[in-house]
């Protein structure tokens, strides 16, 4: 049997099918940790496995690429373009994470639709509600619930309720590794108890916007992260592997951040009160990364927007200043969800807004984040072997490779 959604074809899983979407989880992470000796399981994987790098969607940041992933096509298709975003019906800045503002059905409610039961786990409450748009909850049907909010789940809202026992852990603390391992140990419990057909896991990237590959810290996540994969693997699953983008370190020689204040210039090239700039990587939790990203987009009268561009093209740390239209066509965004420009700044370099308007005082460490072209490639990872040959391989092709390509 197989289930169309949003112009895609998959077939129906024969075993247990899970997908991971480790946020940040830039290539090198997995491999440093393997050669470390600390995740046998993933190393495995590497040589045995599929091993191939993707490219995220861009901005590169975990709304856009978590919809891409669960609906298997581009921002310009199912709307989300980040997380954060100016309303113009409003004449507001809103998060872009109210189900109305997806504008398609996800993968698991086309094959909920065919009988399939259906687990959505995911660390920070902001995703929950657009990853499950339209699932019936409950049980025998669907569970979606994050891990910052596992205390308060509700069958009538996630579709399962005392998560706090079934999992045996205590309510991790929203900027901790703790918050991931929850989601991972809750997959296990979940695929023990339920057996769902389709599993969704996706965690957040605290530690990698503090932590490079390689560093004892990051080695211990991966190492969590490696144990109870190969519980699920141990189950029967088949597993996937990707990421909503990469990571970057984005600070100066001295370990400060290296910022371009955008809104601090257009205020000066044009006037203050002419231009409004939006950091889409804007969301509740911004002590890690002081909503600091690669990836802006700006409001201005047209009049300006060929004089602005020439300006920030000419300048160091940005690496593209587009209009509307060539910045929907080239990164395939909804165009009325953008400003009339968007600038994306080089690898090491981050968009602000007015350096008066940015709380640091969270970033305990050299700054690294994410949101540019330079964040693009991600890992894509099986326990089986898929076929893969050509092509432009992106996360959100996930799907595809583990319903279609690989050897069930």
């Amino acid at each position: 049997m197989t289930v169309t959604v949003n112009g895609r074809s998959y077939n129906s899983p024969k075993q247990p099918v899970v997908v991971v979407c480790v946020d940040g989880s830039e290539p090198g992470y997995i491999e440093r940790t393997a050669e470390a000796g600390d995740a046998p399981f993933l190393g495995r994987l590497l040589k045995e496995g599929t091993n191939a790098l993707a490219d995220c969607v861009v901005p590169s940041f975990t709304n856009p690429n978590n919809l891409s992933i669960v609906t298997g096509v581009p921002p310009s298709v199912h709307g989300i373009c980040g997380n954060y975003f100016f309303d113009p019906e409003a004449k507001a800045e809103v998060m872009m994470n109210d189900p109305k503002h997806l504008r398609v059905d996800t993968i698991f409610k086309a094959f909920q639709g065919q009988g399939a039961r259906i687990a959505v786990v995911t660390a920070k409450d902001k995703l929950r509600a657009l990853l499950g748009k339209g699932l019936a909850l409950g049980p025998g049907k669907a569970v979606s619930f994050s891990s910052e909010r596992a205390d308060k789940v509700s069958l009538a809202e996630n579709g399962i309720d005392e998560v706090m026992g079934l999992v045996g852990k205590p309510l991790p603390s929203v900027y901790s590794a703790d918050l991931s391992e929850f989601v991972f140990a809750a997959g296990v419990k979940l695929m023990e108890r339920n057996r769902p057909e389709l599993m969704y896991l996706s965690t957040t990237d605290y530690i990698q916007h503090k932590h490079a590959p390689g560093t004892p810290v990051a080695n211990a996540f991966y190492k969590m992260m490696d144990g109870y994969l190969a519980k699920l693997d141990a189950m029967g699953c088949v597993i996937a592997l990707t990421a909503d983008h990469g990571m970057n370190a984005k600070h100066d020689k001295g370990g400060q951040p290296d910022v371009i204040y955008l809104q601090d210039l257009l205020d000066q090239w044009i006037g203050p009160g002419k231009a409004r700039v939006i950091l889409p990587i804007t969301d509740p939790y911004v002590v890690h990364h002081g909503a600091l990203g690669s990836f802006a987009t700006a409001y201005l009268a047209e009049g300006e927007v060929s004089g602005v561009i020439e300006r920030l093209k000419k300048m160091e740390g940005i690496e593209a200043a587009l209009t509307r239209a060539e910045a929907a066509s080239r990164f395939e965004l909804p165009p009325e969800r953008i400003g009339e420009i968007v600038i994306v700044s080089t690898r090491h370099k981050v968009l602000g807004t007015s350096a008066a308007k940015h709380d640091l005082s969270g970033l305990t460490e050299p700054l690294r984040s994410h949101g540019g072209i330079s964040e693009q490639k991600v890992p894509l990872i099986a326990n089986r072997k898929a076929g893969l040959a050509g092509g432009w391989l992106r996360n959100f092709d996930i799907f595809d490779v583990v319903l279609n390509r690989v050897a069930h």
